[in-house]
């Protein structure tokens, strides 16, 4: 089963470098139609006037963060089955149980290369029947 390159990807982070670089990847991938967010409440302004197919969130973010957008999103019956990746520095534990238990599909450290990026979203888009 292939990606859907053509679905619309929002990209949530405060740090505009990260978020040209996550964009720029999502191009090389074949992604077309990429909106981005510096903040959780910009990304439920956005979630709220277009239908996204995946999001892309920081986990570090001010006022709201990647967890607290990622609650937001799995509480609204409009936004609740878009595919949640999470992307952070950290590699603590307790950060992935938290986002796991807040229903991540995915979580990614940085750095990545595209093809990490390809491979986690492959894997929420086009899961294996």
């Amino acid at each position: 089963m292939s990606m859907d390159l053509n679905i619309d990807v929002l990209v949530v982070d405060d740090y505009k470098t990260m978020v040209r670089i996550i964009v720029n990847l999502l191009r090389e991938i074949g992604f077309k139609n990429i909106d981005d967010a510096a903040d959780g409440s910009s990304a439920l302004a956005l979630l709220a006037q277009k239908q996204y197919g995946l999001i892309i969130s920081d986990w570090n973010m001010e006022p709201m963060s990647g967890l607290q957008l990622l609650k937001e999103v799995r509480a609204s019956p409009s936004f609740k089955k878009i595919p949640f990746i999470m992307v952070t520095a950290e590699v603590k534990l307790e950060n992935v149980i938290a986002a796991k238990n807040a229903g991540v599909n995915n979580y990614i450290v940085k750095p990545f290369s595209a093809d990490t990026l390809r491979q986690k979203i492959t894997a929420v888009l086009a899961p294996v029947a």
